[in-house]
C-alpha cells in the first residue's frame, strides 16, 4: 500500500463529505473522475446501457457458480463487484442515496470486492477500485475504512493526479486515519495545478477540522 501508518476510526462526519463535493464542483471532480482511472457510475454502466437486469442477473448467477467451484477466480470476483453494483445503482436517487434493497445489493459488491483484495493481487484493478469509493460513501454503505483503502490503490495507480490523493485524503480523514490523510493532502496540494490549489488547500484544511476528536484505541497498522 502507498502509506504503511496506523488510524484510528471516528465517526462519520456526514456535512464535511457535502460540502467538499460542492467545493469541488467549480474545479476538481470527486471520485477519481478525470483522471487516467475513470470511475464512478458511468465506469460501471460502461458498454451494458442496453443491457437488462435479467442479463446481469444471469452474468452474477454464472460468476457465483465460478467463485463456487474456485474461490480464487479473481475475474470472476471482479465482474460480479461491477454486476451487482451496476444492479445497486438502479436503487439509487439523484442525490446518490441508495434504497434498502440497494444497499443490500452493494453489500454483495462488497463482498465480491474484498474477496478480491484478499487474494492480494500484486497490480489491484484501479478501474474497479474506482467504482468501489462509491460503494463506501456516505450515501452508500458509508464505511470510509475500505473507502481509504480503494482510494489508495486509485492514487497509487494515478500518482500524478491530484484529485486522486484529495480523495484518499477524504476517505482517510473520514476513517480516522489521520497521518495518512495528511500525506495525502500534502500529496494534493503538492500535484494541484497553480489555479487550483488555494481550493485544493482550503479542501484539505476542512478535512482537517472537520474530523472526529482523536481516540485513544488505534487500528492495527495497514
Amino acid at each position: 500500500m502507498l502509506f504503511d501508518l496506523k488510524g484510528r476510526r471516528r465517526r462519520v462526519v456526514q456535512g464535511t463529505y457535502l460540502l467538499l463535493a460542492i467545493l469541488m464542483g467549480g474545479g476538481l471532480v470527486l471520485f477519481g473522475i478525470g483522471g487516467d482511472v475513470s470511475g464512478g457510475l458511468v465506469d460501471a454502466l460502461q458498454g451494458q446501457s442496453g443491457s437488462s437486469n435479467s442479463i446481469v442477473e444471469d452474468r452474477i448467477e454464472e460468476n457465483e457458480d465460478k467463485v463456487e467451484t474456485d474461490p480464487k477466480n479473481a475475474a470472476a470476483l471482479k465482474e460480479l463487484a461491477r454486476d451487482w453494483y451496476q444492479l445497486a445503482t438502479q436503487e439509487s436517487d439523484v442525490t446518490g442515496a441508495f434504497s434498502d434493497e440497494g444497499k443490500e445489493r452493494l453489500a454483495e459488491a462488497d463482498a465480491a470486492w474484498e474477496a478480491y483484495v484478499d487474494l492480494d493481487p500484486k497490480n489491484p484493478d484501479a478501474s474497479l477500485a474506482s467504482l468501489m469509493v462509491n460503494v463506501y460513501a456516505p450515501t452508500a454503505l458509508n464505511k470510509p475504512a475500505e473507502g481509504a483503502e480503494a482510494a489508495e490503490i486509485v492514487a497509487t495507480a494515478q500518482p500524478k493526479n491530484a484529485q486522486a490523493y484529495l480523495q484518499l485524503a477524504q476517505f482517510a480523514a473520514q476513517a480516522g486515519q489521520e497521518r495518512k490523510a495528511d500525506l495525502a493532502g500534502q500529496k494534493a496540494i503538492e500535484l494541484a495545478p497553480n489555479d487550483q490549489r488555494s481550493t485544493v488547500k482550503q479542501l484539505v484544511e476542512q478535512l482537517t477540522q472537520a474530523a472526529p476528536p482523536a481516540s485513544t484505541t488505534t487500528q492495527p497498522s495497514e
